[in-house]
């Protein structure tokens, strides 16, 4: 079986909405034919090595804060990344950001952090700015069933 962790930070009703279109992608009929595969949903105050090191792939959601990943999925990065940087490289993984006006910052951070542990983007991340719209939350989906299916091959 393949598990996939979905780390995210979604405070608020909308940001919420945004984590629900990436575990919708569990219910994708397609990716049934691919095998047992587990979408499983871990808050980012939360960080627990043992999950990192048993999954195979990765899909991180975050708000861009003053222009940064959220503090919620940097106290994830701190506490995981020297465990499981050298036995993760290479796993597939993407990404959601949602800002209100800028991501630049949050963008660059999450292209270091995620090249310093070597993962490998299994799809482009899905970027935004302003108002969550459905077209956002359908390319969540998408993303995330792509990183899914990735995990399974």
């Amino acid at each position: 079986m393949a598990r996939i962790l979905l780390i995210h930070h979604s405070p608020t009703e909308s940001t919420r909405r945004i984590a629900d279109a990436a575990l919708a992608a569990a219910q994708i009929p397609d990716l049934a034919e691919l095998g047992e595969i587990e979408l499983v949903e871990v808050a980012a105050l939360e960080p627990n090595i043992d999950q990192v090191l048993a999954a195979d792939a990765y899909v991180l959601g975050t708000t861009a804060n003053f222009g940064y990943i959220s503090g919620a999925l940097k106290h994830f990065f701190d506490t995981v990344y020297d465990h499981v940087r050298e036995p993760t490289a290479g796993r597939p993984f993407s990404y959601w950001i949602h800002g209100g006006y800028d991501t630049t910052g949050a963008e660059r951070a999450m292209e270091a952090i995620t090249t310093g542990l070597g993962w490998t983007l299994a799809h482009d991340p899905v970027v935004w700015t302003g108002a969550i719209e459905d077209s956002h939350l359908e390319q969540v989906t998408e993303m995330t069933a792509t990183v899914m299916a990735s995990a399974a091959d």
